[in-house]
């Protein structure tokens, strides 16, 4: 039986983006896993030398972001039973046809009825002859040039597997073309740019990650993971996690399922305007290239157009050096920014206070956990991603998908039940940017 996956738990929404990725974190090391996934890499064809590097990597990350692995290569584990124990099943460059006719029915009946599946690099290189395969993967295996740096561009950047990635990603891998161009029937998440690399045969558009819903389940694909190199970087790591987790249906992600629904996330900022938002004090935030700076204070930010009670909110933040801010929840509408402060609570970005005052804590009232916090910390110059989960009075804070601060409120005054968020200004050389504001209601 299937466990319930906690709603809201990131990132998708965005992953870490550090080495300290695998490592197990303290905050959440004794807790029991969300899910399980089957990591299939039969081979029938060319075999990945990357193979046996890449089901040691998804292992350890797997249990450090909350989900089991178990690896085969043996295709009878495809069987109605044994997929039922796994949220997902990761195709890790499987090569050829690795499935008889039953396997393949009992795994496409297992998909439609909401299974998820993760498709890696050579997994476009697999059962050729099998249209619901072609489908679920997206499109097939054509041909590559030598491996060489190229520069990916992320078209999508609020889906968990690139939630963490800046608009351009330069990495070193052996680059697919595929036989058609999945665009209009997947969601591409990020696409190749051929001219900074050579021999790429798909030009303007040359799709290399995506994502789909399959009747009840989703399907995710990327084209990476053909060095062994590829599954030490940081960046990938949190790319394939993010992935899985989307698969599993452990988050949410918008892969083109339709228009909004509950149980999604919507956008409350996008980069291009601040409709529905109200500065509250002195100061400013400037918008440019997408993205909002503080400017002066101490003032706030604050989103006047509604309140919200169980949600997740999810967000990225940059400091330029030794900054300060945060972001508040749980406050009522007010041109006073004071009013956050002493109706609300502010979850606190600057890591170099007070324990109860830093990055992560729940500022003069919890500190985070501060050997989690440290491991999941981007440094200043770098993205990081907040995922603050409100339900009834119990607040969550994930620092780049790491649990590292579980803070319950007693003080009816400050109820998170109801409440505004914002953003804080805190002074003149407190240089803090804000972007990719979003937020599911949780009901």
């Amino acid at each position: 039986m299937r466990r319930q996956t906690r709603p809201g738990l990131r990132a998708a929404v965005a992953l870490a983006a550090s080495a300290a990725l695998i490592a197990p974190a303290t905050a959440v090391a004794d807790e029991p896993a969300d899910f399980d996934v089957l990591v299939f890499s039969r081979t029938t064809g060319f075999r990945h030398d990357s193979i046996p590097t890449g089901i040691a990597t998804l292992t350890e990350l797997g249990a450090a972001n909350g989900f089991t692995v178990t690896a085969t290569e043996d295709p009878t584990a495809f069987s109605a039973e044994n997929l039922a124990q796994y949220e997902a099943v990761v195709f890790l460059s499987t090569t050829g046809d690795v499935l008889d006719a039953n396997q393949q029915d009992v795994f496409e009946e297992y998909v439609r009825a909401g299974g998820g599946y993760v498709g890696v690099h050579a997994a476009a290189d697999t059962e050729y002859d099998w249209p619901f395969y072609g489908e679920l993967v997206g499109a097939y295996f054509a041909s590559h040039p030598h491996i060489q740096q190229a520069t990916v561009d992320v078209e999508d950047q609020a889906h968990p597997s690139t939630a963490h990635l800046d608009a351009e990603w330069v990495r070193t891998d052996e680059w697919y073309d595929y036989r058609t161009n999945p665009r209009g029937s997947v969601h591409v998440l990020a696409t190749l740019d051929e001219s900074t690399y050579q021999g790429g045969r798909m030009g303007d558009d040359h799709p290399i990650a995506w994502c789909q819903p399959v009747d009840a389940g989703r399907s995710f694909y990327t084209g990476g993971g053909h060095t062994t190199e590829s599954y030490a970087e940081p960046d990938f790591q949190a790319h394939l996690v993010g992935g899985i987790r989307w698969a599993a249906g452990a988050v949410p992600g918008d892969c083109g399922e339709g228009p909004q629904q509950p149980g999604e996330y919507r956008s409350l900022f996008d980069g291009s305007s601040t409709e529905g938002w109200s500065q509250a004090g002195p100061g400013e935030f400037v918008l440019a290239d997408g993205v909002l700076t503080t400017t002066g204070g101490m003032g706030m930010l604050w989103y006047e157009a509604q309140q919200f009670g169980s949600y997740s909110l999810m967000l990225d933040w940059r400091v330029a050096g030794d900054d300060n801010s945060g972001v508040f929840v749980g406050f009522p509408p007010s041109d006073d920014p004071w009013s956050a402060v002493n109706n609300g609570y502010e979850i606190q970005i600057d890591a170099t206070d007070a324990d109860d005052r830093t990055t992560g804590a729940v500022y003069g009232f919890q500190s985070a956990d501060l050997a989690a916090r440290d491991a999941a910390l981007n440094p200043p110059g770098e993205w990081n991603t907040f995922e603050l989960l409100v339900e009834g009075e119990r607040l969550r804070i994930y620092l780049n998908d790491v649990l590292i601060n579980d803070f319950t409120n007693t003080d009816p005054a400050r109820s998170l039940t109801d409440g505004h968020i914002g953003l804080q200004n805190h002074g003149e050389g407190d240089d803090v940017s804000f972007r990719d504001i979003r937020i599911m209601e949780l009901g």
